[in-house]
Protein backbone atom coordinates (compact mmCIF):
# COMPACT_ATOMS: atom_id res chain seq x y z
CA UNK A 1 0.00 0.00 0.00
CA UNK A 2 1.10 3.69 -0.80
CA UNK A 3 0.24 6.87 0.04
CA UNK A 4 -2.10 8.92 -2.33
CA UNK A 5 -0.36 12.41 -3.82
CA UNK A 6 -3.59 13.98 -2.16
CA UNK A 7 -2.39 12.83 0.99
CA UNK A 8 1.25 13.56 1.22
CA UNK A 9 -0.05 17.24 -0.38
CA UNK A 10 -2.22 17.71 2.77
CA UNK A 11 0.67 16.05 4.68
CA UNK A 12 3.27 18.69 3.39
CA UNK A 13 0.77 21.58 4.19
CA UNK A 14 0.38 20.76 7.63
CA UNK A 15 4.24 20.35 7.80
CA UNK A 16 4.71 23.87 6.16
CA UNK A 17 1.64 25.64 8.50
CA UNK A 18 3.67 24.24 11.17
CA UNK A 19 7.05 25.47 10.38
CA UNK A 20 5.37 28.83 9.53
CA UNK A 21 3.38 29.30 13.18
CA UNK A 22 6.97 28.19 14.59
CA UNK A 23 8.52 30.84 12.88
CA UNK A 24 6.06 33.49 13.99
CA UNK A 25 6.60 32.41 18.02
CA UNK A 26 10.50 32.78 17.32
CA UNK A 27 9.72 36.40 16.06
CA UNK A 28 7.61 37.41 19.03
CA UNK A 29 10.15 35.83 21.51
CA UNK A 30 12.89 38.14 20.11
CA UNK A 31 11.09 41.72 19.67
CA UNK A 32 7.06 41.89 20.11
CA UNK A 33 6.17 44.58 18.45
CA UNK A 34 8.00 44.84 15.44
CA UNK A 35 6.00 44.83 12.32
CA UNK A 36 6.74 43.58 8.40
CA UNK A 37 9.60 41.22 9.57
CA UNK A 38 10.72 37.78 7.96
CA UNK A 39 8.08 35.69 9.91
CA UNK A 40 5.14 38.63 9.83
CA UNK A 41 2.05 37.36 8.75
CA UNK A 42 2.48 41.08 6.49
CA UNK A 43 4.97 38.63 4.52
CA UNK A 44 3.52 35.61 4.31
CA UNK A 45 0.67 34.58 1.76
CA UNK A 46 -2.64 34.75 3.02
CA UNK A 47 -4.51 31.78 4.68
CA UNK A 48 -6.44 30.04 1.72
CA UNK A 49 -5.07 32.22 -1.04
CA UNK A 50 -5.17 30.85 -4.47
CA UNK A 51 -2.14 29.01 -5.90
CA UNK A 52 -3.42 28.64 -9.30
CA UNK A 53 -1.49 29.92 -12.59
CA UNK A 54 -2.76 32.73 -13.73
CA UNK A 55 -2.21 33.22 -17.46
CA UNK A 56 -0.25 36.64 -18.21
CA UNK A 57 -1.01 37.99 -21.58
CA UNK A 58 2.67 39.30 -21.21
CA UNK A 59 3.93 35.73 -22.30
CA UNK A 60 2.07 36.03 -25.21
CA UNK A 61 3.78 34.85 -27.95
CA UNK A 62 6.67 33.79 -25.95
CA UNK A 63 8.03 30.38 -26.79
CA UNK A 64 9.40 28.03 -24.70
CA UNK A 65 11.38 24.74 -25.84
CA UNK A 66 11.76 22.55 -22.93
CA UNK A 67 13.70 19.51 -23.02
CA UNK A 68 14.36 16.24 -20.64
CA UNK A 69 16.73 13.44 -20.89
CA UNK A 70 15.26 9.91 -21.59
CA UNK A 71 13.62 8.29 -18.27
CA UNK A 72 10.43 8.12 -16.71
CA UNK A 73 11.47 10.47 -13.84
CA UNK A 74 13.03 12.95 -16.34
CA UNK A 75 9.89 13.30 -18.55
CA UNK A 76 7.36 14.05 -15.51
CA UNK A 77 9.25 16.34 -14.72
CA UNK A 78 9.70 17.93 -17.97
CA UNK A 79 6.11 17.67 -18.52
CA UNK A 80 5.92 19.42 -14.95
CA UNK A 81 7.73 22.21 -16.24
CA UNK A 82 5.91 22.32 -19.54
CA UNK A 83 2.30 22.27 -18.53
CA UNK A 84 3.01 24.80 -15.98
CA UNK A 85 4.52 27.39 -17.93
CA UNK A 86 1.79 26.93 -20.95
CA UNK A 87 -0.56 27.36 -18.07
CA UNK A 88 1.65 30.60 -17.24
CA UNK A 89 0.59 31.87 -20.90
CA UNK A 90 3.93 30.69 -22.85
CA UNK A 91 4.00 28.87 -25.83
CA UNK A 92 5.44 25.39 -25.26
CA UNK A 93 7.31 23.21 -27.06
CA UNK A 94 8.99 19.97 -26.01
CA UNK A 95 11.78 17.76 -26.51
CA UNK A 96 11.17 15.34 -24.18
CA UNK A 97 13.63 12.18 -25.40
CA UNK A 98 17.00 14.00 -25.91
CA UNK A 99 19.00 11.17 -24.72
CA UNK A 100 21.82 11.55 -22.17
CA UNK A 101 22.85 13.95 -20.66
CA UNK A 102 25.69 14.69 -22.53
CA UNK A 103 23.41 15.46 -25.49
CA UNK A 104 20.76 17.08 -23.27
CA UNK A 105 23.34 19.77 -22.23
CA UNK A 106 24.68 20.15 -25.78
CA UNK A 107 21.06 20.82 -26.70
CA UNK A 108 21.36 23.22 -24.48
CA UNK A 109 24.21 24.92 -25.36
CA UNK A 110 23.97 24.74 -28.81
CA UNK A 111 20.15 26.29 -28.36
CA UNK A 112 17.81 22.98 -29.69
CA UNK A 113 16.27 23.72 -26.02
CA UNK A 114 16.16 26.43 -23.71
CA UNK A 115 15.90 24.59 -20.68
CA UNK A 116 15.84 21.46 -19.25
CA UNK A 117 15.78 19.77 -15.51
CA UNK A 118 19.63 18.65 -14.54
CA UNK A 119 20.99 17.22 -11.06
CA UNK A 120 22.97 19.24 -9.74
CA UNK A 121 25.81 15.96 -8.61
CA UNK A 122 25.45 14.44 -12.14
CA UNK A 123 26.05 18.48 -14.00
CA UNK A 124 29.43 18.78 -11.78
CA UNK A 125 30.66 15.74 -12.27
CA UNK A 126 30.06 15.00 -16.14
CA UNK A 127 29.84 18.71 -17.31
CA UNK A 128 32.86 20.49 -15.41
CA UNK A 129 34.87 17.21 -14.46
CA UNK A 130 34.98 17.49 -10.90
CA UNK A 131 35.94 14.37 -9.01
CA UNK A 132 33.19 12.52 -7.23
CA UNK A 133 35.00 12.63 -4.54
CA UNK A 134 35.52 16.74 -5.05
CA UNK A 135 31.70 17.25 -5.28
CA UNK A 136 30.73 19.25 -2.17
CA UNK A 137 28.39 17.26 0.09
CA UNK A 138 26.22 20.28 1.83
CA UNK A 139 23.75 21.21 -1.02
CA UNK A 140 23.62 24.31 -1.42
CA UNK A 141 27.39 24.71 -1.89
CA UNK A 142 27.70 22.55 -4.65
CA UNK A 143 24.45 24.50 -6.38
CA UNK A 144 26.62 27.45 -5.65
CA UNK A 145 29.95 25.91 -7.32
CA UNK A 146 27.38 24.78 -10.36
CA UNK A 147 25.69 28.01 -11.02
CA UNK A 148 29.10 29.77 -10.93
CA UNK A 149 30.58 27.13 -13.57
CA UNK A 150 27.36 27.32 -15.87
CA UNK A 151 27.08 30.96 -15.52
CA UNK A 152 30.31 30.86 -17.72
CA UNK A 153 28.85 28.97 -20.42
CA UNK A 154 25.92 31.67 -20.40
CA UNK A 155 22.93 29.21 -18.89
CA UNK A 156 21.35 30.31 -15.78
CA UNK A 157 20.53 27.30 -13.01
CA UNK A 158 17.22 28.13 -11.06
CA UNK A 159 16.84 27.00 -7.19
CA UNK A 160 16.80 23.30 -6.77
CA UNK A 161 13.78 21.46 -5.91
CA UNK A 162 13.51 20.01 -2.30
CA UNK A 163 13.74 16.39 -3.41
CA UNK A 164 17.23 14.82 -4.41
CA UNK A 165 17.60 11.27 -6.37
CA UNK A 166 20.95 10.28 -5.01
CA UNK A 167 21.90 6.50 -3.96
CA UNK A 168 19.95 5.24 -1.22
CA UNK A 169 20.96 1.67 0.31
CA UNK A 170 17.75 -0.60 0.60
CA UNK A 171 16.20 -3.64 1.44
CA UNK A 172 12.68 -5.30 1.32
CA UNK A 173 10.79 -4.64 4.89
CA UNK A 174 11.33 -8.34 5.66
CA UNK A 175 15.22 -8.03 5.68
CA UNK A 176 15.49 -4.72 7.67
CA UNK A 177 13.03 -6.92 10.29
CA UNK A 178 15.36 -9.60 10.37
CA UNK A 179 18.11 -7.52 11.47
CA UNK A 180 16.46 -4.96 13.38
CA UNK A 181 15.77 -2.33 11.76
CA UNK A 182 18.43 -0.36 11.53
CA UNK A 183 18.13 2.99 10.60
CA UNK A 184 21.48 4.31 9.72
CA UNK A 185 24.41 2.85 6.97
CA UNK A 186 26.38 3.13 10.54
CA UNK A 187 24.21 1.16 12.59
CA UNK A 188 23.26 -1.59 9.17
CA UNK A 189 27.04 -2.07 8.60
CA UNK A 190 27.49 -2.76 12.24
CA UNK A 191 24.74 -5.62 12.24
CA UNK A 192 25.30 -7.30 9.35
CA UNK A 193 29.61 -7.21 8.79
CA UNK A 194 30.26 -8.95 6.13
CA UNK A 195 27.22 -11.63 6.02
CA UNK A 196 25.16 -9.67 3.66
CA UNK A 197 25.59 -9.07 -0.51
CA UNK A 198 24.26 -5.69 -2.26
CA UNK A 199 23.82 -5.31 -5.96
CA UNK A 200 24.95 -2.50 -7.87
CA UNK A 201 25.34 -1.56 -11.32
CA UNK A 202 28.73 -3.25 -12.89
CA UNK A 203 30.98 0.62 -12.61
CA UNK A 204 29.86 0.65 -9.13
CA UNK A 205 32.40 -2.26 -8.49
CA UNK A 206 35.16 0.28 -9.27
CA UNK A 207 33.29 3.74 -8.23
CA UNK A 208 34.27 5.53 -4.89
CA UNK A 209 30.65 7.40 -4.87
CA UNK A 210 29.36 3.38 -4.69
CA UNK A 211 30.73 -0.16 -3.65
CA UNK A 212 34.53 1.34 -3.11
CA UNK A 213 32.52 4.18 -0.71
CA UNK A 214 31.27 1.67 1.06
CA UNK A 215 34.35 0.12 1.91
CA UNK A 216 36.04 3.50 2.54
CA UNK A 217 33.66 5.15 4.33
CA UNK A 218 31.91 2.91 6.26
CA UNK A 219 34.19 0.11 6.52
CA UNK A 220 31.63 -2.39 5.14
CA UNK A 221 32.72 -5.04 2.48
CA UNK A 222 29.82 -6.82 1.95
CA UNK A 223 30.02 -9.71 -1.06
CA UNK A 224 29.30 -7.59 -4.80
CA UNK A 225 26.43 -8.76 -7.37
CA UNK A 226 26.84 -6.74 -10.31
CA UNK A 227 23.41 -6.53 -11.47
CA UNK A 228 21.17 -3.57 -12.99
CA UNK A 229 18.00 -5.31 -11.53
CA UNK A 230 17.84 -3.37 -7.93
CA UNK A 231 14.61 -3.97 -7.04
CA UNK A 232 14.19 -7.27 -8.66
CA UNK A 233 17.07 -8.66 -7.13
CA UNK A 234 15.69 -8.06 -3.71
CA UNK A 235 12.68 -9.68 -4.57
CA UNK A 236 14.27 -12.59 -6.47
CA UNK A 237 16.68 -13.00 -3.21
CA UNK A 238 19.57 -12.67 -5.37
CA UNK A 239 21.18 -9.84 -3.11
CA UNK A 240 20.40 -8.51 0.66
CA UNK A 241 20.60 -4.86 -0.58
CA UNK A 242 20.72 -2.88 -3.37
CA UNK A 243 22.03 0.58 -4.63
CA UNK A 244 18.75 1.96 -5.32
CA UNK A 245 17.78 5.84 -6.29
CA UNK A 246 15.95 8.01 -3.40
CA UNK A 247 13.10 8.56 -6.11
CA UNK A 248 12.96 5.23 -7.19
CA UNK A 249 9.15 4.44 -7.73
CA UNK A 250 9.10 1.22 -5.94
CA UNK A 251 9.94 3.23 -2.52
CA UNK A 252 6.36 4.16 -2.36
CA UNK A 253 5.63 0.90 -1.41
CA UNK A 254 6.72 1.37 2.01
CA UNK A 255 5.15 -1.76 3.61
CA UNK A 256 7.53 -3.45 0.93
CA UNK A 257 11.04 -1.83 1.01
CA UNK A 258 13.24 0.04 3.16
CA UNK A 259 16.33 2.33 3.43
CA UNK A 260 18.84 3.41 5.39
CA UNK A 261 20.17 6.49 5.76
CA UNK A 262 23.36 7.74 4.60
CA UNK A 263 24.81 9.22 7.79
CA UNK A 264 28.41 9.68 6.48
CA UNK A 265 27.45 11.72 3.31
CA UNK A 266 29.24 9.12 1.36
CA UNK A 267 26.79 9.85 -1.71
CA UNK A 268 26.45 13.81 -3.70
CA UNK A 269 23.66 15.78 -3.77
CA UNK A 270 21.28 15.47 -6.94
CA UNK A 271 18.84 17.91 -6.36
CA UNK A 272 17.14 19.12 -9.61
CA UNK A 273 17.95 22.53 -10.77
CA UNK A 274 15.98 23.83 -14.26
CA UNK A 275 19.09 24.89 -16.43
CA UNK A 276 17.97 27.16 -18.66
CA UNK A 277 20.30 29.43 -21.63
CA UNK A 278 20.44 32.85 -21.74
CA UNK A 279 17.82 33.53 -24.80
CA UNK A 280 15.25 31.28 -22.75
CA UNK A 281 15.89 33.56 -19.44
CA UNK A 282 15.09 36.62 -21.57
CA UNK A 283 11.93 34.86 -22.60
CA UNK A 284 11.28 33.83 -18.86
CA UNK A 285 11.45 36.83 -16.77
CA UNK A 286 10.47 36.81 -13.53
CA UNK A 287 7.41 35.38 -13.64
CA UNK A 288 8.25 32.63 -15.44
CA UNK A 289 11.43 31.99 -12.97
CA UNK A 290 8.41 32.26 -10.13
CA UNK A 291 6.19 29.79 -11.58
CA UNK A 292 9.50 27.66 -11.65
CA UNK A 293 9.64 28.05 -8.26
CA UNK A 294 6.17 27.62 -7.30
CA UNK A 295 5.33 24.21 -9.33
CA UNK A 296 8.66 22.29 -7.03
CA UNK A 297 7.94 23.64 -3.80
CA UNK A 298 5.80 20.32 -3.23
CA UNK A 299 8.00 17.97 -4.57
CA UNK A 300 9.50 16.31 -1.82
CA UNK A 301 11.65 12.78 -2.20
CA UNK A 302 7.86 11.16 -1.16
CA UNK A 303 5.70 12.92 -3.58
CA UNK A 304 8.38 12.55 -6.33
CA UNK A 305 8.22 8.94 -5.61
CA UNK A 306 4.72 8.46 -6.05
CA UNK A 307 4.50 10.32 -8.99
CA UNK A 308 7.34 7.57 -10.84
CA UNK A 309 5.58 4.71 -9.28
CA UNK A 310 2.43 5.87 -11.48
CA UNK A 311 4.81 5.43 -14.55
CA UNK A 312 7.15 2.61 -13.39
CA UNK A 313 4.71 0.33 -11.61
CA UNK A 314 1.15 1.71 -12.81
CA UNK A 315 2.11 2.55 -15.95
CA UNK A 316 0.44 5.91 -16.46
CA UNK A 317 1.63 8.25 -19.15
CA UNK A 318 4.35 11.12 -17.97
CA UNK A 319 2.02 13.40 -19.09
CA UNK A 320 -1.19 12.68 -17.35
CA UNK A 321 0.69 12.28 -14.13
CA UNK A 322 2.38 15.39 -14.65
CA UNK A 323 -1.27 16.96 -14.75
CA UNK A 324 -2.37 15.22 -11.84
CA UNK A 325 0.12 16.58 -9.76
CA UNK A 326 -0.53 20.45 -10.94
CA UNK A 327 -4.09 19.72 -10.03
CA UNK A 328 -3.78 18.12 -6.95
CA UNK A 329 -1.52 21.03 -5.92
CA UNK A 330 -4.05 23.15 -6.99
CA UNK A 331 -1.90 25.11 -9.53
CA UNK A 332 -4.20 24.13 -12.86
CA UNK A 333 -7.70 23.44 -12.75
Amino acid sequence: MRPSLRALMALLAVLALALFVAACGDDEEEGSGSTGGAGSAETQPASGESKLIQADPANKGKTITVGSKNFAEQYILGEIYSQALEAAGFTVKKQLDLGSEQVAFKSLKDGRVDAYPEYTGTALTAFYRVKTDAVPRDKDEAFEQLKGKLAEDNITALPQTPFQNTFVITSTKKTGDEIGNPKTVTELAAKVGTSKSISGFPECRQRTDCLLGLRDVYGWKPKFVSSQGKFQDLDQGQSDFTFAFGTDGELALKDKYTTYEDDKQLFPPYYITFMVRKAGMDKLGQAGQDVVAKIQEPLTEEVMQELNSRVTIDKQEPEAVARDYLREAEFIK
